[in-house]
């Protein structure tokens, strides 16, 4: 059997990419996906110690104000999902609004911020599997030997189909929500620890500071990939129902998550000494300290293998982002077909997969060369420009969303949409001026490391600017079909 779908020749001679696999999601295979890009017990066990120990008592808040902005975002964004069905996230709704030069540019910053946030994720899951293995055996294996093992087991999954990753991802979702449900509840029914329940989160003096800002940004990363519910829009059982449902379900129920386990893990520890108790300890570990206090060693050992299936989880939900990304850039002809060809059996994009696969090992072995600190180097140097890539990418989703329908005023569309999108985009904004005011605080990074980090947005945006321009001169044909528009 070929290992890919057969190509034929259209009548204007390009060579035909593969197709998905239809109707193999619904809204909770969706939100699975999208859900475990975020993977909760990553985020509560590898930024949101660090949110806490920049942010203070106030950290739990930074996670309710981006939800909620991130919310308000939402409902313009699905209002035009129902008008625009082509695969492409980002990148086919801000083309089919802004045009095709603003369009490609945002086709190729999100395929760099994707990957930057995947690849970013190989440090903590290294660091991650280094520690369980030290904890449980007493052996210690380099932390480049486990990431490149977890780059084969995400390439292999991804390689398996979207449907499988969904079921897989959503079993490792349940039991890791449920441990750390269980470990909140712990916290209540033990009254918090030696300072009782506080309100810190919310007082003036802790809000109003640098510290909170950059708790900004880390909270921003533990929600991306929600908005990539409309990349499985080719791919979904009833589209105009599914797509919004998973999208709702997901930012919702990831900013009370957040929200209710920051706050419970600052109350185990007292407002006022958690970020010593952090300091002294180690960011990586505090999870596992609260839980042995809180529930006893079998708990600690449960987490230490349940962040390993998280972190897992969120590679193969950004890889499987990433490869539609480039699904759909192939199928418009912008990137080689090559990267458009799927499975037979299941629809999988198994060369962009492949391809992803490859540029992650490349970018893990420098970093691995070079010597460098798997968390606070290559999690959050690599991290850093694909949350502020992708906040970049919300902001023209808003402006998108207000043109589309300002231009198109006969189409049926949510009341609030546009006021939504407005006000979306102006947080965005905000939130974007914000994280790149107090980037120093966030990366740890010398002033030039911090440029190089931040230039990372404007020249993948420039790129595809340009691309389309060259696109427009000699190949007017693939210009057209920028976005999916000539489809």
């Amino acid at each position: 059997m070929s290992m890919e779908t057969s190509t034929s020749a259209p009548p204007d001679g390009r060579p035909v990419v593969g197709a998905l696999k239809k109707n193999s999601l619904g809204t909770g295979g969706i939100t699975f996906l999208v859900v475990s890009a975020a993977a909760p017990l990553t985020v509560i066990a590898g930024t949101v110690p660090l949110a806490i120990l920049i942010g203070g008592p106030a950290a739990p808040l930074a996670y309710l104000v981006v939800g909620l902005a991130l919310a308000v975002f939402a409902v313009g964004f699905m209002a035009m999902t129902r008008h625009v069905t082509k695969t492409g996230g980002f990148y086919t709704y801000i083309t089919e609004a802004l045009g095709r030069h603003v369009g490609l540019g945002a086709g190729i910053l999100a395929l760099v911020s994707y990957n930057a946030m995947q690849i970013g994720i190989y440090g903590l899951f290294a660091v991650s599997a280094r520690a369980m293995l030290a904890t449980l055996f007493g052996i210690d294996v380099p932390w480049a030997v486990l990431a490149f093992i977890a780059i084969v087991l995400v390439w292999a999954m991804g390689f398996a189909g979207i449907d499988l990753g969904a079921r897989v991802l959503g079993v490792l979702l349940i039991v890791e929500t449920l441990v750390l449900v269980v470990l909140g509840i712990a916290i209540i029914a033990s009254g918090g620890g030696p300072e009782g329940f506080g309100a810190g989160a919310f007082a003036p003096g802790n809000v109003f500071t640098p510290q909170f800002a950059v708790t900004l940004g880390l909270a921003f990363g533990a929600f991306i990939g929600f908005e990539s519910t409309a990349l499985y829009r080719a791919e979904a059982r009833s589209a105009d129902r599914t797509i919004p449902r998973a999208t709702y379900v997901a930012v919702f129920a990831m900013t009370f998550f957040y929200f209710a386990m920051a706050w419970l893990l600052i109350q185990a520890h007292g407002e006022s000494l958690v970020q010593a108790f952090i300091g002294q300890n180690g960011v990586e570990t505090f999870i596992f300290a609260t839980a042995e206090t809180q529930l006893g060693h079998w708990a600690t050992v449960t987490l230490l293998l349940l962040i390993l299936t998280s972190v897992y989880a969120a590679l193969l939900a950004f890889h499987n982002s990433i490869n539609r990304y480039s699904y759909a850039l192939a199928r418009d002809d912008v990137l080689p077909a090559m990267l458009g060809r799927t499975r037979q059996r299941n629809g999988s994009p198994w060369v962009a997969g492949a391809v992803q696969t490859g540029l992650a090992a490349l970018i893990v072995g420098g970093f691995a060369i070079a010597g460098a600190d798997p968390y606070l180097q290559l999690l959050i140097w690599v991290n850093t420009p694909g949350v502020i890539g992708v906040v970049c990418l919300q902001i023209l989703a808003s402006l998108a969303v207000v043109v589309f329908f300002t231009r198109n005023r006969g189409a049926e569309r949510h009341r609030f949409a546009v006021p939504a999108a407005l006000t979306g985009g102006i947080l965005m904004a905000l939130f974007t001026g914000l994280i790149v005011a107090n980037i120093d605080v966030l990366t740890g990074a010398p002033a030039g490391t911090n440029v190089v980090i931040i230039s990372v947005v404007p020249i993948s945006f420039a790129v595809g600017v340009i691309l389309a321009a060259v696109l427009k001169r000699r190949r007017p044909a693939a210009y057209a079909r920028i976005g999916g528009q000539g489809q």
